[in-house]
C-alpha cells in the first residue's frame, strides 16, 4: 500500500512515472508546452500550473544540465549592475532574493558574506558604501545583516588569506547561495506536485501547426527513440542559448538573437584560502568572486564569447590561468592548478546588443509572442527567473482560452520549504532516530528540507544506504537512491554531475565512486550489468575529456575534445533544426 501511494505521489520522477508522463503527453491536450528544464522552464511550468493551467514541460537532456548547474550559484541583486545604473534590476533582484530565504526556499538559499577590499584612499569607500547603502536600503538588508567598514587590520582578521598589500580596508555585505542543480531540479518536482507533466530526455524535434499558428510540439523520448505529437493551446520557448535554434525548427523569425557568453569557475579545497567570509574582487573587465561552498571555494568567473557546442562549453587552460592569475593578485599564498578539484563551464544566454563586448550586454530579459501560439523568453539572471516565468506565461495568455489568473509563486514555497525550520531545531532528534550524525542531518535538511523524511524512508530495510559514499563521503548511499527513483535522474551523469556536485567537489571527479553509484543507480532503473558498465564507461570518457579540453590553448582545440566524448543520452539530435 505504502509503495503506491509513493507511485501515486505527483512530484516522484521516477521510472513508473516516466511511463506515465509519456501516455499523458501523447493523448491530453495541454494549455501550455514549456520547452526547456532549466531554471526558467521549471519555474515557468510552476508558474503555469498554480495558475490552474495544464501544463507539460519537456526537456531535451536532464534537469538544469545546461547553464542552471553551471552558475555562479548566488541569488544576489547585482552590485555591479549598480555601476551600470541598472537600479531597477537590482532592486527586482533583491526582492526575488528576499523571497527565496523567507517563504519559497529557506532551505535551499542561504545568506553569504563577501567582503570587498578597498584599495584607493579617500573616495573608494565612500562611493562603495554609497552603493551599498542602496543595495541595502533596496531591500538588500531584510534578512540579512547590513554592511560592515573594517580597517586593514580587522579585514585581515577575517580574510588571513589576502596580502597586507592587496588592500587598506574593506566593507563586508552579505548576499545569498543556493546550489542551482537542487534549486531548478525542485522547481520543476513542485510543478509536478501542483499537477505539471514533467518529462526528461524529451527531445522537441518539430513543431504542430495550425493554419498560421503554433498548436504544439513533436517530442521523441531520446532514450527509446519513441516519437509522439503534444498539442497545446500555446508553446514556450525557455531554451536559453538554444533559443535561436529552436526558433529556426519553428520556421519563423525570432524577436532577438540571443548570444552565448562563456563563464568558467575553478573550485579549490577549503583549506587553501583561509577566511571567514567570501570575496568580491575587481578585474578589469568585470568582478571576480571567491564564493564559500560547503568544505570548498568556488573562484570565477570569466566572460567571453562562445560560439562552439552549446551542449558542453570546454574550459581551457587559458580560461583557468585567467582566474588563477586574478585571484592570485590578492592571496597571500597564491592558488596553483594542482590546487584545483574541479572546473565547470557554463554560457550565459545574453540578449545580443549593440556592444561586441559580452560584459557589456543586459542581463535584463526579453519576452515575445513571435507567432501565435509561440512566445519566447531569454536574457535574465538565475536570481530573476521567477519574474521571468510570470512574464512568459502573461505573454502566452492571449492565445489561452478564458481568462488567465495572475502569477502567485511569490506565495508557493518548493517542496521541502515546509516544516523546515522546525525540523532543523529537532536535527538532533532526527539524527539519533536514524543513527546519523547531527551534522549530516543538517546537511540533508539543506538539500532536501522537510523531504528529508522521504529520503531517509528510502533506506528502511536497508540500513547500509545510511552510510557515506566510499569515495565521496559529503554524500550517502540513500541520497543516490533517492536521485533515480525520485529525483527523475536517468544516467550516471545525471546523480555525479546535478543531484549530488561530486563531479566538482572531489579531485577525481566523480570517477572513484562511478561504480558504487552506477550499481546503486542501476537498481532503481533496473539496469542490466552490461548497462551498469557502459554508464561508468561514458562517465569516464565525459571526464577525461574535460581534463584533457582544460589543458588546451583555444576554444576551438578544448571543444574538440569536448565535444567528442560520448553522450549519455546517445539519442539527442545536435542541432535539432
Amino acid at each position: 500500500m505504502a509503495q503506491h501511494a509513493a507511485e501515486t505521489n505527483p512530484a516522484r520522477l521516477g521510472p513508473v512515472k516516466r511511463e506515465e508522463t509519456w501516455q499523458r503527453l501523447g493523448k491530453e491536450t495541454f494549455d501550455l508546452v514549456v520547452i526547456g528544464g532549466g531554471v526558467v522552464g521549471a519555474g515557468t511550468a510552476l508558474d503555469a500550473a498554480t495558475r490552474g493551467l495544464r501544463v507539460a514541460l519537456v526537456e531535451a537532456r536532464d534537469l538544469a544540465s545546461g547553464t542552471s548547474s553551471r552558475s555562479s550559484k548566488l541569488f544576489h541583486g547585482g552590485l555591479r549592475y549598480l555601476e551600470q545604473l541598472e537600479f531597477g534590476l537590482v532592486r527586482e533582484a533583491l526582492r526575488e532574493r528576499e523571497l527565496m530565504l523567507t517563504t519559497i526556499a529557506p532551505h535551499l538559499v542561504k545568506p553569504v558574506s563577501f567582503l570587498y577590499p578597498l584599495t584607493h584612499r579617500v573616495w573608494e569607500r565612500p562611493y562603495t558604501a554609497a552603493g551599498l547603502l542602496m543595495y541595502d536600503t533596496m531591500g538588500g538588508a531584510r534578512s540579512v545583516p547590513g554592511q560592515k567598514h573594517l580597517t586593514r587590520a580587522g579585514a585581515l582578521r577575517m580574510v588571513p588569506a589576502l596580502k597586507r598589500s592587496a588592500l587598506i580596508g574593506g566593507i563586508r555585505y552579505y548576499d545569498a547561495q543556493s546550489d542551482d542543480a537542487r534549486h531548478t531540479m525542485t522547481v520543476a518536482r513542485t510543478a509536478a506536485h501542483y499537477g505539471a507533466v514533467v518529462r526528461t530526455s524529451t527531445q522537441v524535434v518539430g513543431f504542430l501547426r495550425e493554419a498560421d499558428r503554433v498548436s504544439g510540439v513533436r517530442v521523441r523520448d531520446v532514450e527509446d527513440g519513441r516519437e509522439t505529437e503534444i498539442s497545446a493551446a500555446a508553446v514556450i520557448n525557455c531554451t536559453g542559448v538554444w533559443t535561436d535554434e529552436l526558433q529556426r525548427l519553428s520556421g519563423g523569425r525570432g524577436r532577438f538573437r540571443v548570444r552565448a557568453s562563456k563563464g568558467v569557475h575553478i573550485v579549490v579545497a577549503r583549506d587553501r584560502i583561509v577566511s571567514e567570509s567570501g570575496m568580491i574582487l575587481r578585474t578589469e573587465k568585470s568582478v571576480l568572486f571567491v564564493i564559500p561552498w560547503r568544505n570548498h571555494w568556488i573562484v570565477g568567473t570569466t566572460d567571453t564569447d562562445w560560439n562552439l557546442d552549446l551542449a558542453h562549453p570546454a574550459a581551457t587552460k587559458h580560461d583557468i590561468d585567467y582566474i588563477l592569475e586574478h585571484v592570485n593578485t590578492v592571496l597571500a599564498t597564491p592558488l596553483t592548478h594542482d590546487d584545483i578539484e574541479g572546473v565547470y563551464a557554463g554560457l550565459r544566454p545574453l540578449l545580443a546588443g549593440e556592444s561586441e563586448e559580452t560584459s557589456k550586454l543586459s542581463r535584463e530579459h526579453a519576452v515575445a509572442r513571435v507567432a501565435p501560439g509561440l512566445v519566447a523568453i531569454a536574457g535574465g539572471k538565475y536570481t530573476t527567473y521567477r519574474v521571468m516565468a510570470a512574464d512568459a506565461v502573461d505573454a502566452a495568455a492571449v492565445d489561452l482560452p478564458g481568462r488567465s489568473q495572475p502569477s502567485i509563486t511569490d506565495k508557493v514555497p518548493l517542496l521541502g520549504a515546509d516544516g523546515y525550520h522546525a525540523l532543523v531545531n529537532q536535527a538532533d532528534h532526527l539524527a539519533a532516530e536514524h543513527g546519523l550524525h547531527p551534522y549530516r542531518v543538517r546537511h540533508l535538511l539543506d538539500r532536501y528540507g522537510s523531504l528529508v523524511h522521504e529520503v531517509l524512508a528510502s533506506a528502511e530495510g536497508r540500513p547500509e544506504l545510511l552510510k557515506p559514499i566510499e569515495h565521496a563521503p559529503d554524500y550517502l548511499g540513500v541520497e543516490v537512491v533517492y536521485a533515480a527513483s525520485h529525483e527523475g535522474a536517468l544516467h550516471l551523469e545525471d546523480v555525479l554531475a546535478r543531484r549530488t556536485r561530486i563531479s566538482i567537489e572531489y579531485a577525481h571527479r566523480g570517477v572513484d565512486c562511478a561504480e558504487q553509484v552506477a550499481t546503486l543507480v542501476g537498481e532503481v532503473l533496473g539496469w542490466s550489468p552490461e548497462t551498469v558498465k557502459h554508464e561508468i564507461e561514458v562517465y569516464r570518457a565525459r571526464v577525461e575529456a574535460e581534463r584533457k579540453s582544460q589543458s588546451q590553448p583555444s576554444d576551438e582545440a578544448a571543444d574538440a575534445l569536448r565535444s567528442a566524448a560520448p553522450e549519455a543520452r546517445a539519442g539527442i539530435v545536435e542541432p535539432v533544426s
